[in-house]
């Protein structure tokens, strides 16, 4: 744990002194998997985390549902409930904006998921409270997609015995396929 701890804090200064001057790259392998009716999960990021607003798009452009990330308690799951643009977001915990509880909950296909970190192997270093963790043992089947900046890339991701490896990863200069 002390390994990810300390690569986490590295990563999330690394990460804030980026320049981010670009946005995330769409790659055409990930317009391919879009359909009309496919459940998009992204979310609104925070602080300087990549923002998926590229990948949204495209996905809206391709008549996918957009759902994101619902947080009521660090033990509670994280919910996946339909968002419209032009619907307003309420603060959540730890300065989330999410759709309101009432939003109806959707089952995504496809999930993009914020990253404190990640290697060209798939793995993933997340925020550390397990949220996608347990998000992804829920849904084996989601195609699992990490966001993130290529400065936050790192040699080899630290993993437990519940990680689960990411299908693909979009910075803003590259799409890595693991």
């Amino acid at each position: 744990m002390t390994d990810k701890l300390a690569l986490r804090a590295r990563l999330r200064a690394v990460r804030d002194g980026f320049a981010r001057d670009g946005v995330i790259f769409v790659a055409d392998a990930f317009r391919a998997r879009l359909r009309e009716g496919l459940v998009v999960a992204g979310y609104m990021p925070l602080g300087s985390e990549a923002d998926p607003a590229p990948l949204i798009a495209a996905a809206r452009a391709a008549g996918c549902r957009i759902a994101l990330p619902h947080v009521t308690g660090r033990s509670a799951p994280m919910r996946f409930l339909a968002w419209d643009a032009a619907a307003p977001l309420v603060a959540g915990l730890y300065g989330l904006l999410q759709p309101p509880a009432d939003a109806p909950e959707l089952r995504p296909d496809i999930v993009l998921t914020p990253l404190v970190g990640f290697d060209r192997a798939g793995w993933r270093l997340g925020q550390g409270a397990g949220y996608y963790d347990r998000v992804f043992a829920q849904l084996p089947d989601a195609w699992r997609v990490g966001i993130a900046w290529s400065v936050q890339q790192v040699d080899a991701c630290p993993t437990d015995p519940w990680d689960v490896p990411l299908h693909a990863i979009a910075t803003e200069s590259d799409w890595i396929v693991p």
